[in-house]
């Protein structure tokens, strides 16, 4: 009963743990911003140059990763700089996450190594992160139905107040990210957790097929 509970812990974390870091890697893409402000006209609706948005992409990123509160003061007025203050508070609790599931991760599966049970541990981690990818086909699917709606509802679960609706005659932040920066962001992070979904799933292969090494009495253990 216990493997299955904690195979089960193992494969949400790894769940998790892939999820953060595709969020994170294209949160924090620069390039894609750039592209971004390209492909979307950005320049003339922000009448700023290249050289300025870019800085304060950085800025955005750096705020993000948590370098500095006040990385923002000089971009964007004060409802801007609230939302954003909340975009800051779930990327805090992101990082928690990523941590908490790298930790579980380890933790269970030195005790399938311990064991000598990582056949079982490999096997149905697996098999367990294929569903996985019917999450990813239901998002998708229901994005491409009608985007605005979910993104909306992201918004309306995530954040207790309406500081996310902005004007996008005035607030700088909405002219710099539109919905189809959002829409092509979603995109990318979907093929990022794919990404590390697969490589969870040959970790389990790994452990699957070939054993592991053992520690002081246990010896290596051909599956």
């Amino acid at each position: 009963m216990i493997r299955k509970f904690l195979v089960i812990i193992l494969v949400l974390s790894i769940s998790l743990l892939a999820l953060v870091l595709a969020i994170e890697e294209n949160a924090y893409d620069l390039e894609y911003y750039t592209e971004s402000f390209k492909n979307n006209a950005v320049y003339d609706t922000t009448g700023k140059t290249e050289e300025e948005l870019e800085l304060v992409s950085k800025d955005i990123i750096d705020y993000l990763k948590g370098k500095d509160d006040s990385l923002l003061d000089t971009h964007f007025n004060q409802k801007e700089i609230q939302h954003m203050e909340d975009v800051l508070s779930l990327f805090d609790l992101a990082r928690l996450v990523k941590f908490v599931s790298l930790i579980s991760a380890l933790a269970v599966a030195a005790y399938f190594i311990i064991k000598l049970e990582t056949k079982f541990a490999g096997k149905w981690l697996g098999l367990g992160l294929f569903l996985n990818y019917l999450l990813v086909l239901i998002v998708a699917i229901l994005a491409r139905t009608d985007f605005t709606k979910y993104f909306i509802y992201f918004h309306e679960i995530f954040f207790d107040n309406d500081l996310w609706i902005l004007d996008p005659r005035t607030d700088l932040l909405i002219q710099m990210l539109p919905e189809p920066f959002f829409i092509n962001i979603a995109i990318k992070i979907g093929i990022s957790f794919i990404k590390y979904v697969v490589i969870g799933q040959l970790i389990g292969y790994i452990l699957f097929r070939k054993g592991t090494y053992g520690i002081g009495r246990f010896k290596w253990q051909r599956m």
